[in-house]
């Protein structure tokens, strides 16, 4: 098994990390909130998902969940940020936080994502609460361009 090396944190690094851990765990709730809403909209109208087997296999393959895989590559890119080994710099947070602000404003965002976005904010208070904590956490390093 290969060894991670560990990265020496500077609080300058720790100060550029903060804000992108902080919205990667709203992020993470958020997409939760939209998997359980989506998931009884799905049952409600199609059918039963039979186990949690058969969820994960309609997440990556139907076309009706496809809507959420911006939100998915969104966390992974974050993810992938905070594993690099180089140093995580200001502009590259920024730039996960404008492509977070592109995606889950309403206002900033078209077509499909957002079309089903909105009517899951519309539907569901757990996905408004979460959308909430993410928004607070949008913008919450340097302010955006």
């Amino acid at each position: 098994m290969e060894k991670k090396e560990s990265r020496k944190s500077t609080p300058e690094q720790e100060a550029i990390r903060a804000p992108l851990l902080e919205l990667h765990g709203a992020l993470l709730k958020l997409h939760k909130a939209l998997l359980d809403s989506e998931k009884i909209v799905y049952e409600k109208n199609v059918g039963p998902i039979q186990s949690p087997n058969h969820f994960f296999q309609l997440l990556t393959s139907d076309p009706y969940f496809a809507w959420l895989r911006p939100i998915s590559q969104l966390i992974v890119a974050i993810d992938e940020t905070l594993d690099e080994k180089e140093p995580l710099t200001s502009d590259s947070v920024d730039s996960l936080m404008q492509q977070s602000v592109f995606l889950l404003v309403p206002a900033q965002s078209t077509g499909d994502f957002a079309e089903h976005y909105v009517a899951a904010l519309q539907r569901d208070p757990r996905v408004i609460l979460a959308h909430a904590q993410v928004a607070r956490h949008i913008g919450s390093g340097k302010p955006l361009a």
